[in-house]
């Protein structure tokens, strides 16, 4: 491990604060709380963007650049990294970004290509018949594509169509679990209105009592992520896994229509209730790590909440707003309505279709009603509530209270939060680790899309030193 220890210019008028900004460089940048995290997000871009400019430092050089648009190519390097855990395979994403760019870029090839790509692989392959392991990691390439086809839904023309598509990729990721051997434990464990759905998977189904590692999603991931950024890892080294929905993710997002809370503690309180109570879990032993913007979540959660024993934030985030660019966070201020006056009056109005989309898109995990408008095409009118839904993750002042010890990852050209992985490090006072994963790595870019191997070696690899 080595131990390292922004200002941010202001934009133009807020007139103009959108103008050119969700093309190139923009349009990654606001790609980006995880995340989701983070999946990992991205923004969507049409296929009449500007594309950026190349550089010479191009994070994504030569076969690196699969779209030109960095959104897409971002969300598309997590289907070719998936491959390494099966979930993904490489001609079929290849085949995919020919096919996308053959017919030009845009959120509705996009959005056709790989949702009809998941429903062909939710049937048998071509000339046999298939067993239940085919079945089976079939439908986890196809949960992988159906979140792909989901991230860029709302800037297709059939916006209408994202819950149906959340529920066909939901659908492949059962279908996964319910054929993997031992199947994972399915339960809703209660969360104030909303119970959260839980899958616990488990090397064998006996009551031997292992570690476990709960594995925290960002702010636009799938269950697919989770099995490539920690599920699969942790089988290989008899480990347990937990993965879960949490406010504003999968399904109490897209069905339950429960946005994000900033007191994620509360969250993660009742998932080691529930933890606590099985046999084969061995308490002293428990880990919780975040990706994307759950490098945020679950270290708030940590300061919180003494039963865990390990935490890894990946990366390292301490101000989610921050992952906009300052034109965007001019338009609040103290006032709502001043902030909706902006927003409705000089900003909304100038902005591209391709504009409204990405807003739609990083605003609906925070709001409710930007979600259904969003899902009607239109563009949403409150601003102000799901800004400062997002202010409210800053965990700047409490992260000198975790004293369980942490392990915060970087990565080269981070694009989201770059920076704050270090402001992590730095003002934690329980024992700790920093790591940057680098471009000689091929490891470079938020949450290294390109090698959730490397990643995966480096958490576990940490976590199994830490706990013993």
């Amino acid at each position: 491990m080595t131990y390292t220890s922004a200002d941010l210019s202001s934009g133009p008028s807020r007139r103009s604060a959108l103008a050119g900004i969700f093309g190139g460089a923009g349009a990654a940048v606001l790609a980006g709380c995880t995340s989701s995290g983070a999946r990992p997000a991205n923004a969507p871009t049409p296929s009449g963007a500007t594309p950026p400019q190349p550089q010479a430092d191009d994070p994504t050089p030569g076969a690196m650049t699969l779209f030109k648009e960095p959104a897409y190519n971002f969300s598309c390097l997590w289907a070719l990294g998936g491959a390494g855990f099966s979930a993904g395979e490489v001609g079929e994403v290849l085949t995919a970004v020919n096919t996308v760019n053959k017919a030009g870029l845009s959120a509705q090839t996009y959005v056709k290509t790989f949702r009809e790509l998941g429903d062909k692989l939710m049937g048998p392959p071509p000339g046999s018949k298939p067993d239940d392991q085919t079945t089976r990691f079939r439908a986890l390439r196809a949960a992988q594509y159906y979140a792909q086809a989901l991230f860029f839904v709302l800037g297709s023309d059939d916006p209408g169509s994202e819950e149906d598509l959340y529920k066909a990729g939901r659908g492949a990721w059962d279908k996964f679990c319910d054929l993997c051997d031992p199947a994972p434990v399915k339960a809703n464990v209660p969360y104030g209105k909303t119970p959260l759905p839980v899958w616990f998977f488990r090397p064998d189904p006996s009551n031997t009592r292992r570690p476990t590692v709960i594995l925290t999603n960002g702010s636009d991931g799938q269950n697919v992520d989770m099995w490539t950024y920690g599920v699969a890892a942790a089988l290989d080294r008899g480990w347990n896994a937990l993965v879960y929905d949490g406010p504003g993710q999968g399904q109490l997002l897209f069905v339950d229509q429960v946005v994000f809370t900033p007191t994620w503690e509360k969250v993660v309180g009742p998932l080691l209730d529930w933890l606590s109570r099985r046999s084969d879990v061995d308490t002293a032993k428990i880990g919780l790590t975040g990706l994307s913007m759950a490098g945020d979540l679950a270290p708030r959660a940590a300061a919180f909440e003494d039963r865990i024993a390990a935490l890894v934030a990946m990366p390292g985030c301490v101000e989610p707003w921050l992952g906009f660019p300052p034109e965007v966070r001019e338009i609040l201020t103290p006032s709502k309505e001043e902030t909706n006056n902006i927003w409705n009056e000089e900003v909304v109005p100038g902005m591209s279709p391709a504009d409204a989309a990405t807003m739609k898109k990083r605003f609906e995990p925070f709001s409710i009603p930007a979600m259904l408008a969003a899902r009607e095409g239109k563009i949403f009118t409150d601003f102000y509530t799901p800004a400062k839904r997002i202010q409210a993750l800053t965990i700047t002042d409490i992260v000198p209270r975790i004293k369980t010890p942490t392990l915060v990852l970087d990565y080269e050209d981070e694009q989201f939060y770059p920076g704050q992985a270090q402001q992590m490090f730095d003002a934690l006072t329980a024992p700790k680790d920093y790591l940057k994963l680098t471009a000689a790595e091929g490891a470079q870019l938020h949450c290294s899309p390109m090698a959730p191997q490397l990643h995966c070696e480096v958490v576990f690899d940490w976590l199994q030193g830490t706990l013993g």
